[in-house]
């Protein structure tokens, strides 16, 4: 039926034309998996195989593809891969001996460098053995590597349809099984040109409400107090992550305690786990850039996705995303004050997305042709214009231990994508793994703005440990004359 048509939203098409750009446009999951609690204690590649083929009708997506409209007129539509081949989208690797974390992290990074296949389903896994001497990771563990096209879902989605091969168990739970399955052909040409045709027509109207809401959100960011709203001067700071993206990658990852993250944000009043994250990342870009002579004398800013999706939106897959640009307070020295500079800023970030109408750049992805979007980023690229220097997306984990296949998950992360002109981004991963809580911030980056990431990655460590310093341990002390530092009031935000 033409109403059950799956077509890609603006947002969601941004995603292939940023790839088409030359900057691959996919989300990835890592996980280490202890297979010593798996039944027999050893989980065999057929296994996988077998568990995945069970669970491939929990998700749509799995043998999903995308149909081009003929002459780019019109955004994909979704159909299913009559010829899905789940061997295909399974790849079986080994590391080489010593098969340490370094060699892992090299791996992954050359993987997820390497752009999906867009005439086929939007994924891949890759179950990699050989780990044997990863840190904190028990002999014999596997990882896997799975990707995910941003086109078809974000963070949090992605996150729902890994949770969904999973158990909460070494034993899998009951799965019902599928029924009869009616495969969606491609559309035909006469039905994809009349859609394409409506859709043209349709665009002199979005357009005309669009300004009309811009011009009010416009007016509402105005009526804001004056230490909410926004600096009516952009502060454009660009660094060495903020220009032409090569083709290769480096990874990095840094495994802080959840329960030491909570009490660093509860000294200090109103802080969240998000605002200590970005403490974290202002404190290791500073000692990064300095060490590198490069430390900037003003504020860099740091894009954090935010969800924006109505409750009519659940479920469905794709992408409502909107973003939420807060200071990363750099200049400060002292980890206090960057932390309590990051949580104003913070503060004042949501009362600005409370103030404006965040789904404007979605409808905005609706109403212009979606050929012109790289043209746009191209000439925004030369002119130097650069909206965040960084990105950090925060995707909560499942709140249980998870095992695949009876193996148990130890370690886990997630790899967000490099957008134009921003060649740094980290992702924070909250999981529980033995009964413990973790949050894993991971940093996916081009190689040569980034050539030495162990180092990138002790400044991370090193900026918590000073966190931890001026918060958490010297809450232990007697001389302590506070045990929550009150924060400047702000209007109340969620």
């Amino acid at each position: 039926s033409e109403d059950l048509m799956k077509q890609l939203s603006g947002q969601d098409n941004s995603f292939l034309e940023i790839e088409r750009m030359g900057l691959p446009q996919h989300i990835a999951s890592v996980a280490i998996y202890d297979q010593s609690t798996a039944p027999g204690g050893q989980v065999r590649f057929m296994q996988i195989l077998e568990r995945l083929k069970s669970r491939l009708h929990l998700s749509p997506l799995f043998r999903s593809k995308l149909q081009e409209v003929p002459l780019g007129l019109d955004r994909p539509y979704l159909i299913d891969d009559a010829d899905f081949d789940l061997e295909y989208h399974v790849r079986h690797i080994a590391l080489p001996k010593p098969g340490d974390w370094r060699q892992l992290l090299i791996l992954l990074a050359r993987i997820n460098a390497r752009p999906l296949d867009l005439t086929r389903p939007l994924w891949e896994m890759y179950v990699i053995e050989g780990l044997d001497n990863v840190r904190d990771v028990p002999p014999g563990s596997f990882a896997v590597l799975i990707k995910l096209h941003h086109s078809v879902m974000d963070g949090i989605s992605a996150a729902e349809m890994i949770a969904a091969i999973h158990d909460f168990g070494p034993e899998p739970r009951e799965i019902e099984p599928e029924q009869a399955r009616v495969i969606r052909p491609p559309y035909s040409p006469p039905v994809v040109f009349g859609r394409a045709y409506m859709n043209v027509l349709r665009k002199p109207r979005r357009i005309y409400n669009l300004a009309r809401r811009m011009m009010g959100s416009a007016r509402d960011i105005k009526k804001l107090p004056d230490a909410e709203r926004p600096d009516s001067v952009k502060r454009e700071v660009l660094t060495r992550f903020n220009r032409d993206i090569a083709s290769h990658r480096v990874l990095g990852a840094v495994t802080f305690d959840f329960g030491e993250v909570r009490a660093v944000k509860n000294s200090l009043d109103g802080a969240t786990i998000n605002d200590a994250l970005l403490a974290i990342v202002s404190g290791g870009l500073r000692k990064y850039l300095e060490a590198k002579g490069e430390l900037p004398d003003k504020l860099l800013t740091c894009g954090c996705p935010i969800d924006v999706r109505d409750e009519s939106e659940r479920g469905t897959g794709g992408n409502v995303i909107g973003f939420m640009g807060v200071d990363l307070c750099v200049g400060y020295k002292d980890p206090l004050e960057r932390l309590k500079a990051v949580h104003d800023a913070a503060v004042e970030a949501k009362a600005h997305v409370q103030a404006s109408d965040v789904r404007i750049n979605l409808d905005l992805m609706e109403a212009i042709p979606g050929g012109i979007l790289p043209m746009a980023m191209g000439v925004a690229a030369s002119m130097g214009v650069q909206s965040y220097n960084t990105i950090l997306s925060n995707v909560p984990g499942p709140p249980n231990q998870l095992y695949f296949a009876g193996a148990q998950v130890v370690e886990g992360f997630g790899i967000g994508p490099l957008l134009p002109g921003v060649g740094l981004f980290h992702t924070a991963s909250s999981s529980v793994m033995n009964k413990q809580g973790k949050i894993n911030l991971c940093f996916h980056a081009c190689r040569e703005m980034m050539p030495d990431p162990d180092f990138y990655q002790e400044c991370l460590a090193e900026s918590f440990a000073e966190l931890k310093a001026v918060t958490i341990d010297k809450g232990k002390g007697k001389t302590r004359a506070k045990a929550k530092p009150k924060a400047k009031k702000k209007k109340a935000v969620v």
